[in-house]
């Protein structure tokens, strides 16, 4: 039986694809995360990751947390809400950081008036 207050989300890849799924208010983030890595769509091919657990949702600027449900998010119904679906692999090493050329320039950018 489906339910009639079915949430349906336009998910876009930082390439610009997108993709239209529709879950249940109940769904967590972690459930769309494996339900989109089990339903890969074609189209996104070269986007493809490893595991569903890298794959995060943003929606409205913000990360949600695995546990969220689309139900607790208040999202209208009979509309399609679109959010951004993102990989985000283990963060870098801590000595990575230090690769950055962070040089001071010799440019100042100070003005003489005559």
């Amino acid at each position: 039986m489906q339910n009639k207050r079915n949430v349906h989300l336009r998910l876009i890849l930082v390439s610009g694809k997108t993709q239209d799924f529709t879950f249940s208010p109940n769904d967590s983030a972690t459930d769309i995360a494996k339900h989109v890595f089990e339903n890969w769509p074609a189209g996104w091919e070269e986007e493809r990751v490893s595991s569903p657990s890298i794959l995060r949702l943003i929606f409205q600027g913000r990360f949600l947390h695995g546990n969220v449900t689309l139900g607790a998010l208040k999202l209208p119904p009979g509309r399609t809400t679109v959010m951004h679906l993102v990989a985000r692999e283990t963060l870098p090493e801590p000595n990575s950081h230090g690769q950055r050329n962070r040089e001071k320039t010799t440019e100042s950018n100070c003005c003489l008036l005559l």
